[in-house]
């Protein structure tokens, strides 16, 4: 699947879950919310996916999670604050490099319009 097509159709499954739920919620809400709206779609995904740090050729297990990939492609990292900040950017660009995968989406469902809360990322 191309990544248009798979984005378009996060998308329309975030635009879905904020449209019932609104803003306001814990990120661990609209996560667990996305999910199931993906799940629905039969949009194919990884919740929680453990994100190893490899530095100078040692794997060290830090903690590192990313929220979702969606698709075996696209991250996405959910957030709800009150403003998307350049640390959340470099948050979900690092994690790009670290895992290797080539596309992002930073998700903030704080947002009063969802779609002035998603910002796409290719590396």
């Amino acid at each position: 699947m191309n990544f248009e097509f798979m984005s378009a159709q996060v998308i329309a499954a975030a635009i879905e879950v904020h449209r019932n739920l609104g803003p306001g919620l814990l990120e661990s809400a609209y996560e667990e919310c996305l999910c199931h709206e993906m799940q629905l779609r039969q949009i194919q995904f990884e919740r929680q996916k453990p994100l190893p740090v490899t530095y100078k050729g040692k794997h060290l297990d830090c903690g590192y999670r990313i929220d979702i990939v969606a698709g075996g492609e696209i991250l996405l990292e959910l957030k709800c604050v009150e403003k998307l900040m350049p640390i959340h950017e470099a948050q979900l660009l690092t994690y790009l490099k670290l895992s290797g995968l080539k596309t992002g989406l930073l998700i903030d469902f704080n947002a009063v319009l969802l779609k002035d809360g998603i910002k796409r990322f290719v590396l």
